[in-house]
């Protein structure tokens, strides 16, 4: 265990991370940045009450405590763009996603403060899912990795008009296998609307630890806000949570049968 994450056990080959759902900034961070910073709008919010099913079902998650703001979980250690040729957010994120500085003049973080960050967040989180994947892999022998993540319908900056509200990505079909993509484009999400490796085609996470030849299979979802939220405020709308949470668990069940050995 770690300050800086939560990890629960569970009894089945299967891992869900949320690397957006953390909100505390650390007061040395936060006394550098603006209002803006603090407010942590580009949360992936409730994303850990959404699968509260998890548990229930025996599946292994992965939870970060501090926000993205901080260190952005789900990029490169190194700092290579996610999407080369688009507009993406750094490792160390300095803009918020409408463009709006998240640091003071002057306060932005410097590389050495960058590979700090990297040591006490972005390690200590990658080592408990790598180390996890290792253990679901000796003990199932096969693993599936959800990285489970949310985001408003409407963000200008990285895509045009309305997201679909559930948008999968398997790095183009090479993070798991074909199989598991067939069963999942099986699934009736009514009346969702879904895409596969749209705009979103799964980050760092999805395509650095699928691994399908070694039977880790890694898929990530971009949920649109729409779903569960009252957008554009981030407050929980219980009625439509409830709602999608059917479809939601329908989805993770697929990913739950996929890791029993046929």
């Amino acid at each position: 265990m770690n300050a800086s994450y939560s990890l629960t056990s569970g009894n089945i080959g299967m891992l869900i991370s949320m690397p957006h759902n953390g909100q505390l900034i650390p007061k040395h961070i936060a006394d550098s940045m603006t209002e803006n910073g603090h407010n942590v709008a580009d949360t992936d919010w409730y994303i850990d009450k959404l699968y509260d099913f998890a548990t229930a079902m025996g599946i292994y998650t992965l939870v970060p405590k501090y926000s993205r703001y901080v260190i952005d979980l789900n990029r490169s250690p190194s700092g290579v763009a996610l999407y080369a040729g688009a507009d993406n957010t750094e490792l160390c994120p300095t803009t918020a996603f409408d463009l709006s500085p998240l640091y003071l003049d002057g306060k932005n973080p410097t590389p050495e403060e960058i590979t700090g960050r990297v040591e006490d967040y972005w390690q200590p989180y990658h080592q408990a899912l790598a180390d996890t994947l290792i253990h679901l892999k000796r003990k199932y022998g096969r693993v599936v990795l959800l990285d489970a993540h949310s985001i408003l319908s409407q963000v200008p900056r990285f895509f045009e008009g309305q997201l679909p509200d559930f948008n999968f990505g398997s790095a183009d079909g090479t993070s798991c296998d074909q199989a598991l993509l067939d069963r999942l484009k099986n699934l009736d999400l009514t009346p969702y609307s879904t895409i596969f490796n749209g705009r979103f085609k799964g980050g760092y996470i999805t395509r650095a630890y699928g691994d399908p030849n070694n039977n880790i299979h890694a898929i990530q979802l971009e949920l649109s806000q729409s779903t569960y939220l009252d957008e554009p405020s981030n407050h929980y709308n219980e009625q439509k949570a409830n709602q999608v949470k059917v479809q939601l668990k329908k989805f993770v069940q697929c990913l739950a049968d996929y890791t029993i050995q046929e």
